[in-house]
Order: structure tokens, then C-alpha cells, then sequence
């Protein structure tokens, strides 16, 4: 009779793995998050030995065991994280194949401009301000990301955005070109082209608009006075766009500022029609706004005290007007 094969306890083979999954199920998280990084093309033993360094695990030959037999010992992505000591294993490993990356936030609002936004990148990023700068201001990029240009200003889009951390400041000016892009519908295009207007005029004058326009409810009709005056060759006389060129800017724009840059290509006292790019960041609705003017006259417009304008379609009217806001 053929004797039977004994089998070995399967408790003999399960014991030592069950045991380090066991250990793994644990964790006794406590104290501030510990911050690390897993650099691009890390394996599960450096990643491991990372963790040892910065005391987050105490056992790192069972955290590899762990990561193998839950399959994840290849999975991890790079990046900078965070994780309390003690954290369970598991939370880790859920962290790292999930690639739950420390991440900042970049708010930039309406209207600002490519320094302002600059600025505002250097200091979320802890990078030099002058690095920050040669990135967004170089000779090639605004063609690198497809935008019309000449340079950035303009298409880097207003919004609140999340970056892992580390992001250089070209991907960090990519997103935000993307997000300009994603502003434009196919109707929009195709209302610009019916204006006879390209895309580089059409967010230039939206960023007019949006440094005019205090009170959103006036964008279309400020965007009216721009294109009544585009179509009779009058100067568009924009505040704004001096501002733009003394690059700094003044409570109270005086005659002599204007004097001041008087050859600057920018200042629309002295030249007529559109400047030669956008001045700042335009939202949608400003753009939205320069395609699609209210239907009225005016040729003028005062702002009020409370940031509302007066407008007006005679120069006696407009000067009427400036009166009675000096009265005020």
C-alpha cells in the first residue's frame, strides 16, 4: 500500500508571514507629521531605509517583508511626504503607492500681473525671487507654452491651485497656462474671429477691463467705451496701461506720470490703439467681456468713490461728470 505523503502544518509556513502583517496592522501614530522624500526611481530598500533614518518605523526588515507580501514593494511614487512616528505600516504604504504628497497652495486673483505672480510664486516655493523671475520672464517660454505673448503676462491664469511640493516654476507656469486655455470655448474663438480680433488683442484688452472695472457688473459696458474708441482711432487713454509702464503703481495718476513714459509703447495716451500685450492676468468674465461689448455709445467714463463709473458719451458730458466726482 503506497504510503501517504504527509503535508506540513500550513501554520509552520503562515506563522512568520501572518506575524509581520499582524505588526503592520498596528501603529501608535503621535507627535508633528516627520517630512520626507522619495526621489525618483527609489526602490523599497533605500525608501525603507529613509524611514529608519527619520524614526517613523522602528523595524525596517518587517516593513519590507510587509510591502512584498502586500504587493506593493514596487509601487511607490516619488515625492516629499509626511507621516507621524508610529504610523501603522499599512497608512504608509497607502501614502506612497497613492502618491499623498505634500502639497502647497498658489492663490493668484484677478488682475495681478507677471511680477506680482512671480513674487507670489517665490515666496509659496522658498525659490529666490530672481530665479523665479528669469523662469517667467525668458525669451523662449512664452512660445514653449504656446501662448501668443510676447511674454507671459496675461496667460497665466487667475485661480487657486494645489502643487506637489518640489514643482518647478515652468510646470507650475504650464498649469497655469493650461488653465487659460480651458477659459476658451470654441464658440468664444469663433467670436473673436467675428470681431476681426486675434487672441493676443482679445486678452489684452480683457486685462484692461479687469484693471478697470471695480464692480464686474461694468466690465461689458467699460469694454464698450474700448471698442467704440478702438473703431473711431481715439486713443484709449487707459489708466491702467501707464500704470504698466511706469511699473510701479501710483494712488493718483497724475499729467506729469503720463509725461513720464510718454515713449513707452504701453502707455495708451501717447499711442493709439491696443498696447503690445495684456497688463495683467485676465478671469474669464473679462474676457468673456472684451468679446462681447454692451451696446451702447459711450466714449467716456469717471470713476466714483465707491469704485463705480460714470459713463458718458460727449466730452462735455465726461467733464460734467469729473466734476461732480471732485464734488463729492
Amino acid at each position: 500500500m503506497r504510503k501517504r505523503r504527509r503535508t506540513p502544518a500550513l501554520s509552520h509556513f503562515r506563522t512568520p508571514a501572518l506575524f509581520v502583517l499582524l505588526a503592520g496592522c498596528g501603529g501608535n501614530p503621535s507627535g508633528d507629521p516627520v517630512r520626507f522624500t522619495v526621489p525618483a526611481g527609489s526602490g523599497l530598500s533605500a525608501i525603507t531605509d529613509t524611514l529608519v533614518a527619520r524614526d517613523i518605523i522602528d523595524w525596517g526588515a518587517g516593513f519590507k517583508v510587509y510591502a512584498r507580501l502586500k504587493g506593493n514593494a514596487r509601487s511607490a511614487k516619488a515625492g516629499t511626504y509626511e507621516v507621524q512616528r508610529g504610523s501603522g505600516w499599512g497608512d504608509i504604504l497607502d501614502k506612497l503607492v497613492s502618491g499623498d504628497v505634500v502639497q502647497f497652495q498658489l492663490v493668484v486673483p484677478e488682475g495681478w500681473t507677471l511680477e506680482e505672480i512671480g513674487s507670489r510664486i517665490a515666496a509659496v516655493t522658498d525659490t529666490p525671487l530672481d530665479s523665479v523671475r528669469a523662469t517667467l520672464q525668458g525669451d523662449s517660454i512664452a512660445e514653449r507654452l504656446g501662448v501668443p505673448g510676447p511674454t507671459l503676462e496675461g496667460y497665466l491664469y487667475p485661480a487657486t491651485y494645489s502643487f506637489p511640493l518640489g514643482t518647478s516654476v515652468e510646470d507650475i507656469a504650464g498649469t497655469m497656462v493650461r488653465r487659460y486655455e480651458r477659459a476658451w470655448t470654441p464658440e468664444m474663438r469663433a467670436r473673436a474671429d467675428s470681431l476681426g480680433m486675434t487672441e493676443l488683442e482679445v486678452v489684452t484688452l480683457a486685462s484692461i477691463i479687469e484693471k478697470e472695472a471695480k464692480r464686474w457688473g461694468e466690465r461689458d459696458t467699460i469694454s464698450a467705451v474700448y471698442h467704440n474708441r478702438l473703431r473711431i482711432g481715439m486713443p484709449l487713454q487707459a489708466d491702467p496701461t501707464v500704470q504698466y509702464a511706469l511699473g510701479e503703481h501710483q494712488g493718483r495718476l497724475l499729467y506729469a506720470h503720463i509725461d513720464e513714459v510718454a515713449e513707452h509703447p504701453y502707455n495708451t495716451y501717447t499711442h493709439r490703439g491696443l498696447p503690445p500685450g495684456p497688463i495683467a492676468s485676465p478671469s474669464e468674465g473679462a474676457i468673456r467681456a472684451a468679446l462681447n461689448p454692451a451696446d451702447v455709445d459711450h466714449l467716456y467714463f469717471v470713476a466714483a468713490p465707491d469704485g463705480s463709473h460714470i459713463f458718458t458719451g460727449s466730452l462735455r458730458e465726461h467733464n460734467a461728470a469729473k466734476r461732480r466726482v471732485q464734488s463729492q
